[in-house]
């Protein structure tokens, strides 16, 4: 059981994940911002780290990841600042990215390496779940880390089955199948999914994802899952000056 599993079993409801990039908007800021998070009251955070042709992300978070690597965030350097996580962070810590540089990196030194760190979980949105199965649980097993795994409104009803029945700590819900950034639909088709998603019971805990920038859209959010996760509305936030002043505020505006 890792940090993640103890989350959930002990908290069931009005969880709120952050997400951001390693290296945005500076490097060595990582550890520093996850700290801050903690402390304002956020229950586990997603970090990202940059790839050169990010698919699924929004230009706030594409913005972000540009100019992490133009600092020069790579997996290694990412790595050599975790080294301070655990020592000052104590809530579940995901890793978040594409496949690509996993690969490159080799993916059973990326979850040894990340585990090694006291890293909970990886979420790689472009991984197929049959090369995940056939190729690479071994390595997430073997060292305790949670894959994560994405649903959108067109994932069918088996696919979220075998979904479930793959993962062991929580599932991503995405509230639409377009890029990060945009604000939280609530149209007819949406509340369908939900509602769909939510009336299968599920093992898993659900979190929603993509959208989530208010108290309004993150308390929605949790009337049809377990809790919900805010990306682009904090990476803007790291954008600003003194950014490490305004994060509990933040924290707290998004809970209400």
């Amino acid at each position: 059981m890792n940090r993640l599993n103890q989350l959930f079993a002990a908290k069931k409801d009005n969880l709120l994940s952050i997400y951001y990039t390693a290296g945005y908007p500076a490097l060595n800021t990582t550890v520093n911002i996850a700290e801050a998070l903690e402390k304002a009251g956020a229950d586990f955070l997603e970090i990202g780290f940059p790839y050169s042709d990010p698919v699924a992300d929004g230009p706030t978070i594409q913005h972000s990841s540009e100019q992490a690597l133009e600092n020069g965030m790579t997996l290694n350097k990412l790595f050599e600042e975790l080294t301070e996580l655990r020592k000052r962070v104590t809530i579940p810590i995901l890793l978040m990215g594409y496949v690509n540089p996993i690969v490159q990196y080799g993916v059973e030194r990326f979850c040894k390496k990340a585990s090694e760190l006291g890293v909970d979980g990886i979420i790689v949105p472009d991984l197929p779940m049959y090369e995940y199965e056939a190729l690479y649980s071994a390595h997430f097993i073997n060292n305790n880390l949670s894959n994560i795994f994405l649903v959108t409104p067109q994932t069918s009803p088996e696919r979220i089955r075998k979904i479930d029945e793959l993962s062991n700590s929580f599932i991503y819900l995405l509230s639409s199948s377009s890029i990060t950034g945009g604000n939280l639909q609530l149209t007819h088709n949406i509340e369908d999914y939900y509602k769909r998603v939510k009336a299968m019971n599920l093992n898993n805990p659900a979190i929603i994802g993509f959208g989530i920038a208010d108290n309004a859209t993150f308390k929605k959010a949790c009337e049809y899952a377990n809790g919900a996760i805010v990306g682009s509305k904090f990476v803007k936030l790291l954008g600003e000056e003194n950014y490490m002043e305004k994060i509990p505020a933040f924290v707290k505006g998004i809970r209400g």
